[in-house]
């Protein structure tokens, strides 16, 4: 298992990179290959005491880096050896089994669309952000800003991509699906939620609890929530923004600590051929050793496999 990753991006690169990497490699006694790929003098100066790298990890040296505000197609055409494109040439040759960055965002989806392309039958990828529930779980919001206008359509399709991520990834068996309306009853709610409920109702390879208003986001009355972007990166940021009154109020409250999304390290862009993922720009430490972990149980779940499978279906049955 070979899994490359960014190690310039994020506000905190390279230091916290290298500092997640060995903290994962502290904890796991059967590691992944690690391909680290940056400027090879930063990596090494951040290694500690001038330790030697360690055997499951090889650098790959990048000597352009893409910054958070470069525009990303332009910036992918023009830096063709960036750490974020040669992640994806690594990924697209087979090299790499999976591909992390906490870098720029819109350069990651783009790299991903043009490099390893959406799996087939699938009209938009999506990337979600996860809810802190009260239970002590997470929850899954699909989407979370890539998709500010949506088709019913996709909606159903983030739903099945994410109760399969929920699935496979999370071992819940069941996960249930709600909708993000402004009522519980079936008819409330826009065009997009009036003409979305009744193809999560048919959808027989996903558990649709009907619809959930946002009272409920943070509880366990669904384990995915999909609405288009626009809505999704709005509840993203208020959440962020609470997170920042409390600590601004100096408010200790082991519940609301979950709010600081950076300690997740990453979600999965869902819905591309091989397992892409995205990190928060403040990523640190634990950030960095989280997402490798998660890039592991993608491919050992082989999730786009279990994708591809279920669209398959899906196409079959309409």
């Amino acid at each position: 298992m070979n899994i490359a990753l960014d190690m310039m991006g994020g506000d905190f690169a390279p230091l916290e990179a290298v500092k997640g990497v060995f903290t994962y490699l502290s904890e796991t006694s059967n590691p992944a290959q690690l391909l680290l790929i940056g400027d090879k003098s930063q990596i090494e100066k951040h290694l500690e005491n001038g330790a030697e790298l360690p055997s499951a990890c090889k650098i790959i040296h990048a000597s352009q880096h893409i910054e958070m505000e470069e525009h990303p197609t332009k910036a992918l055409k023009e830096k063709q050896h960036s750490s974020i494109a040669l992640g994806f040439q690594l990924l697209a040759s087979g090299e790499a089994d999976a591909f992390i960055s906490a870098g720029n965002t819109g350069a990651m989806l783009v790299g991903a669309l043009l490099s390893i392309k959406p799996i087939e039958g699938i009209t938009r990828p999506t990337i979600g952000t996860y809810l802190p529930r009260e239970d002590g779980n997470l929850g899954l919001l699909l989407d979370a800003g890539i998709n500010a206008d949506c088709k019913p359509e996709n909606l159903c399709q983030f739903a099945l991509l994410g109760s399969l991520f929920a699935k496979h990834v999370w071992n819940i068996q069941i996960p249930k699906v709600g909708l993000l309306n402004i009522g519980e009853e079936e008819g409330k709610g826009n065009i997009l939620a009036q003409a979305t409920y009744p193809l999560l109702k048919e959808n027989k390879q996903i558990n649709f609890v009907g619809n959930v208003e946002g009272r409920d986001i943070f509880s366990d009355k669904a384990d995915i929530i999909v609405c288009e972007g626009f809505t999704g990166n709005v509840i993203l940021k208020m959440a962020e923004g609470i997170h920042d009154i409390i600590k601004r109020r100096n408010i200790n409250d082991p519940y609301f600590e979950r709010f600081e999304f950076g300690q997740y390290g990453g979600v999965p862009v869902l819905g591309v051929n091989k397992p892409v993922i995205v990190g928060h720009g403040i990523s640190r430490e634990d950030s960095f050793k989280n997402m490798i972990g998660l890039a592991e149980k993608i491919i050992e779940s082989d999730l786009p496999g279990k994708i591809r499978n279920s669209f398959r279906q899906e196409n079959a049955d309409d």
